[in-house]
C-alpha cells in the first residue's frame, strides 16, 4: 500500500467537520505551513489561493491509499483532471514547511481557482484561518439541528422534488440567505449549497 502526502487546511484538518472523511487513511500527521493567501468564505471556512507570501497553517498528512482516495479528494474539492481550468480547485504539488524541520517537503494541496473566488470572500490577515474561525465561528456551527437536517434534505433532493417546510424554519433559513423561493418549491442558495457541502 502506497502513501501520498497532502497538505490539508480548514474543514479537513484534525478536529474539524470533514476530518472523518480521511481519518481512517492517516498514517502520520504534523503541523505545517505553505506559502499562499487564505480567504475566508462566507460559510466561514478558508480557501487557499496560490501566490502571496503568508505562511498558511495546516497539517501535512501521509495518507495510506490509492488513486481512489486521491479521486475522492478531487471530487470533494471539485477538481477535474479532464478540465482543470473550469474546476473549483486545482490540485498541485507544493513545498510544505513542517514545524521543526528546515527542509521543505513536497506534498499535494488544493488551491481555489482564483476565477471562482466569491466577491464576498475576505483575505485572512497572515493566513491564520484557525484564529479567524475562533474569533468568528463558521456558519455551520451556528445552525440548529432542525436547520441542518432541512438543508441536507434539500441538498439531496432532486430538482423537481418538493421538500415541505414550516413557516418558522422558512423564515430562519431565508434570513440566513441559505434558501431561495422558486415559487412552487424551495432550493438552496449558493451559500446554502456551500453549507450543504460542509455538512455532507
Amino acid at each position: 500500500m502506497t502513501t501520498t502526502r497532502f497538505f490539508i487546511y480548514g474543514s479537513l484538518t484534525e478536529g474539524m467537520i470533514h476530518y472523518a472523511k480521511i481519518q481512517n487513511f492517516v498514517e502520520s500527521l504534523a503541523f505545517a505551513r505553505i506559502k499562499g493567501t487564505a480567504y475566508r468564505l462566507k460559510v466561514g471556512f478558508p480557501a487557499l489561493v496560490k501566490g502571496g507570501s503568508d505562511l498558511v497553517p495546516g497539517q501535512l498528512v501521509e495518507l495510506k491509499g490509492s488513486e481512489l482516495l486521491k479521486a475522492l479528494l478531487d471530487e470533494f474539492y471539485g477538481y477535474s483532471q479532464m478540465d482543470p481550468d473550469k474546476s473549483l480547485y486545482s490540485r498541485e504539488e507544493v513545498d510544505v514547511y513542517v514545524e521543526g524541520s528546515s527542509e521543505p517537503i513536497k506534498a499535494w494541496t488544493y488551491f481555489l481557482n482564483p476565477l471562482k473566488l466569491p466577491v464576498n470572500a475576505s483575505v485572512i490577515p497572515g493566513g491564520d484561518w484557525r484564529r479567524s474561525i475562533e474569533e468568528q465561528p463558521a456558519l455551520t456551527s451556528k445552525l440548529t439541528e432542525k436547520q441542518m437536517t432541512y438543508i441536507q434534505r434539500l441538498g439531496r433532493s432532486s430538482g423537481r422534488e418538493i421538500v415541505p417546510i414550516d413557516l418558522t424554519l422558512y423564515r430562519e433559513l431565508m434570513n440566513l440567505e441559505l434558501i431561495i423561493d422558486k415559487g412552487r418549491r424551495l432550493a438552496l442558495s449558493k451559500l446554502g449549497q456551500e453549507v450543504f457541502r460542509h455538512l455532507a
